[in-house]
């Protein structure tokens, strides 16, 4: 088992919750942090109980030889070339979400890290929440039969009240309601029905509160997805609510259908017009402390320990599918028609 020195860039909301989060796998521990901010060590140390060097210039923390992972969480236009840099950099990658905020620089990072061998990691967490784990095993076990249709849809009211609000409503930070937050949504619907999507057909709004007026881009969104083994599907996207965070699935196949935490299947001999409630741990919550980000970095640094090709679940590959789907939702509901995902 090997020990992995990482090194963060950009120091806010996300870089907080990976720091413990490394900190509490097996093999990981922040050494380095790169911010914009001044930051004290001595703080830094206070907060996380170890010892974080702090860099002034993103170059630095990438000329570190000690550091052998970078965990990129700084705003997302800032993305596509500090992960490229990374990579040429020789390091492996942690990238939170949106991976970029356009095809081509998605396109772009990805040929990065291919080129250079890059070990990566993105953080959709979500596919490592008991919730979709247990679905996931479920729907692998043939109770709910073939899936023809799902949805998953992200409600979750991204206002001043936080933290993501003072960025979040710009263009060149927030991109779409999709990129922004409800890419967690469209993510657990192709993790759960495959990412063969052939066609999406997306529309989008904006809410009418006078707060939610400082978004530059419209902050509810719907999208269609047809696939090409037929099955269809539905993401909304839903970041101007006032509602508490609901993060919504439903998956309906030949033998059973399952609704957040409720399955009925007619292979369980279950009660007619009964759901059977299961007992797992719910995508309930927006705040970042409360995401299984150290199972999945768990499971990274497992993966390079193993000399595995690509870490199980998410890693850039594996995302990059889901942000294809996702561009083509953007690029339908501003052009007004439906996208093949041939055509980008």
């Amino acid at each position: 088992m090997s020990n992995y020195n990482v090194g963060i860039i950009g120091y806010g909301w996300a870089a907080s919750a990976h720091i413990d989060a490394i900190n509490g796998t097996t093999q990981g521990q922040v050494t380095a942090v790169y911010s914009s901010r001044g930051l004290d060590p001595a703080d830094l140390k206070k907060t996380h109980g170890c010892d974080i060097k702090v860099y002034n210039k993103v170059e630095d923390l990438l000329a570190d030889k000690d550091i052998d992972i970078v965990d990129i969480t700084s705003f997302p236009n800032q993305h596509k070339d500090q992960a490229i840099a990374a990579a040429e950099a020789g390091k492996n990658v942690i990238l939170e979400k949106p991976i970029t905020l356009s095809l081509a620089d998605a396109q772009a990072v990805k040929a990065a890290f291919d080129k250079n061998g890059t070990k990566t990691c993105v953080c959709f967490e979500i596919r490592f929440i008991s919730q979709f784990l247990t679905t996931k095993s479920i729907i692998e076990s043939g109770l709910l039969g073939e899936l023809h249709y799902g949805e998953a849809d992200y409600y979750h009211g991204i206002g001043p009240w936080y933290g993501q609000f003072r960025w979040n409503t710009t263009k060149e930070n927030g991109g779409s309601s999709l990129l922004s937050a409800g890419c967690h949504a469209m993510d657990a619907l192709l993790f759960c029905l495959g990412n063969d999507v052939e066609e999406v057909t997306s529309y989008a709004t904006f809410s009418k509160n006078e707060t939610m007026a400082k978004y530059e881009y419209p902050t509810t969104s719907t999208t269609i997805l047809k696939f090409a083994d037929g099955k269809i599907g539905k993401c909304a996207s839903v970041i101007d609510c006032y509602m508490p965070y609901y993060f919504h699935t439903h998956l309906v196949g030949s033998e059973g259908s399952l609704l957040d935490n409720k399955i009925y299947s007619t292979k369980l001999g279950l009660r007619d017009k009964a759901w059977a409630e299961l007992p797992m741990a719910m995508a309930d919550s927006g705040d970042v402390a409360d995401h299984p980000y150290q199972a999945q970095f768990q499971a990274f640094f497992d993966s390079i320990d193993a000399g595995e090709a690509r870490m199980p679940k998410t890693s850039y590959d594996e995302a990059f599918k889901s942000f294809e789907v996702i561009f083509a939702a953007d690029i339908s509901a501003e052009e007004g028609r439906p996208v093949k995902l041939a055509e980008l």
